[in-house]
């Protein structure tokens, strides 16, 4: 009886540092991540890139009633202020549409274009179903080597991270602009999502998708469907 527990303690024991060893890791990831890109988040009043080849807004979730989110939203706000701003004529709109029923990226092409952006200006990836393959495919699919990535703070630090392993430069611009709903939950799996794309950023899958390129400064219309 006496060795059945103290086996039991063991395992206990075990099991108690490799929790541990575990979350020491995921906290070392995450500060390492955010220590070096947050230099190139910059200040929507403060943008000393005009030579960028797009703005690329990273999708979100839209509505049943074909309406983004309050985050996409922000970010296509921000997206079109850069845009008037003169800081780059292209849009990169990256997201979902791997469904029939389900669009991300003709929601924010037709918000841009209704604000006046002109169509052949804003292009879509309708296989952006992820941060890493959003950036995958803007290096492979869309030609582009320097961006302005607009999406909220707290996922800015990841999408700089897998824009610096791609061998992208890239800087980033929020689109905080109001409390988001659900963003505490949202903020911790983002840490897991760190860790996850840290080790994706060393193997370097391919995307889903590829396909044949569409080179930013031609015509976004290509990319219509």
């Amino acid at each position: 009886m006496e060795i059945t527990k103290n086996k039991v303690t063991t395992i206990f024991f075990i099991l108690i540092c490799a929790a541990m060893l575990v979350s020491l890791l995921i906290l070392i990831i995450n500060a390492h991540i955010k220590a070096l890109v947050k230099g190139r988040i910059l200040s929507p009043d403060h943008i000393p890139i005009t030579d960028a080849d797009c703005i690329l807004v990273l999708g979100a979730r839209v509505w049943a009633d074909g309406r983004p989110s309050y985050m996409l939203e922000d970010r296509l706000v921000r997206a079109i202020e850069l845009y008037n701003m003169g800081i780059c004529n292209r849009l990169l709109m990256s997201g979902d549409h791997g469904k029939k029923d389900y669009d991300e990226v003709n929601v924010m092409k037709k918000y841009a274009v209704d604000r006046g952006i002109p169509s052949s200006c804003v292009f879509m990836d309708h296989a952006g179903f992820s941060t890493y393959e959003s950036l995958y495919r803007a290096r492979d699919v869309f030609k582009v080597k320097k961006a302005i990535i607009v999406t909220q703070e707290y996922h800015l630090y990841r999408a700089l991270y897998i824009a610096q392993k791609l061998g992208l430069e890239a800087y980033g611009v929020a689109a905080d602009r109001r409390e988001y709903y659900g963003q505490s939950s949202r903020e911790l799996r983002e840490i897991l999502a760190r860790v996850k794309d840290f080790f994706a950023a060393i193997i370097k899958p391919k995307p889903t998708y590829l396909g044949d390129p569409i080179p930013i400064d031609g015509d976004g219309d290509l990319t219509n469907d």
